[in-house]
């Protein structure tokens, strides 16, 4: 068997190693946000049935938008090459930022 009868199969290009350090740090940071989602749901549930105040439907609302966001654009920048990639994984950082700046920092 030789490499012509192989002619029509095309190797896929690789990103670059820093694309895909981009790709693989939105990742971990969309993990993040969703198990910071987590952590403000439980603290929800376990302040309602305590009588304590926890965490409001704004922030709760504000969390899981911002899950959902974030676990779409990370779907997205893994099935995609270039530059949508790398501006969908700096949309997730930005996104992130966001998050923090106002539910948790201020």
């Amino acid at each position: 068997m030789t490499h012509d009868q192989f002619g029509s199969v095309r190797r896929r290009h690789r990103d670059p190693w820093a694309a895909r350090l981009l790709r693989g740090l939105s990742g971990v940071v969309a993990g993040g946000v969703v198990v910071l989602t987590a952590v403000v749901l439980v603290t929800a549930y376990l302040a309602s049935n305590r009588d304590f105040p926890g965490p409001g439907a704004e922030s709760i609302a504000t969390h899981i938008a911002a899950s959902g966001v974030v676990v779409g654009l990370q779907v997205f920048a893994d099935r995609r090459r270039g530059g949508v990639a790398a501006m969908a994984a700096i949309l997730i950082l930005a996104v992130t930022g966001l998050l923090l700046w106002t539910q948790w920092w201020s």
